[in-house]
């Protein structure tokens, strides 16, 4: 169906013998947002490293706009955050974007590059090193790195670690503009709040099982903790 932008099908992953993910299947339709949730070790890490193509399932399938992951045409089309900042310490936060740029091969990446540090508030610090930056600096040139190239899918692990509450105000903006551009978000957090004002359905997850998914209703925005206490294991 061309208005599924992520479909993951029978999704195992295995490490060794343990079952890190056991048989998950979904669909997210373009330009929607998605809250995968989950307490630690329930899988999210694992899937989001599937469907942004670093990682082979054991068995199942995962597809991004109806190519794998792991295909170039796919990953360029893909912005993704995880817990590994994925910057080049030695170099400028203005360096790390244009080189970025020059990668996806944006037509103007200096132009690029400074338009991200400005919404980021990075525009002052564009040539500090990133090594000398704090966590929550290198945080938002994550940020600037993932959205830079405009992708249609982004796949988002604890986006808001580190950000304080300014940084996160224009996180949420960034994500809001996001899908009104027509984007589509996977967004996995543990401050459920932040993620459930902007989601249209959720997926939890637990030990590498899907409890639940559904569309996000106006119950799950007021009250965050009921996800849990609805459907989480006892």
């Amino acid at each position: 169906m061309s208005d599924v932008a992520v479909d993951c099908a029978g999704v195992w992953k295995f490490y060794g013998d343990y079952p890190a993910l056991r048989d998950i299947s979904f669909q997210v339709q373009a330009g929607s947002c998605l809250a995968l949730i989950g307490r630690n070790g329930a899988g999210k890490t694992t899937l989001l490293r599937i469907l942004a193509g670093f990682s082979k399932p054991g068995k199942g399938r995962a597809h991004i706009l109806g190519s794998s992951p792991r295909e170039t045409e796919a990953r360029s089309r893909l912005g993704f955050i995880g817990h590994g900042i994925a910057l080049y310490d030695e170099l400028s936060a203005w360096e790390n974007l244009t080189l970025f740029g020059r990668l996806y091969n944006l037509p103007d990446p200096r132009r690029s590059a400074m338009e991200w540090l400005e919404r980021a508030g990075l525009e002052r610090v564009r040539d500090g090193l990133v090594r000398e930056f704090s966590r929550g600096m290198r945080q938002r040139l994550a940020v600037a790195r993932a959205f830079l190239h405009g992708p249609s899918v982004l796949l988002l692990d604890e986006p808001f670690t580190a950000l304080d509450d300014r940084a996160i105000a224009v996180l949420q903006q960034l994500l809001r503009e996001a899908l009104a551009e027509g984007r589509t978000i996977i967004l996995s957090t543990h401050q459920l709040r932040e993620a459930l004002e902007l989601a249209t359905r959720v997926v939890l997850l637990s030990r590498g099982k899907l409890l639940f998914q559904g569309e996000r209703t106006q119950e799950m925005a007021e009250d965050p903790g009921l996800i849990y206490a609805r459907y989480g294991e006892s």
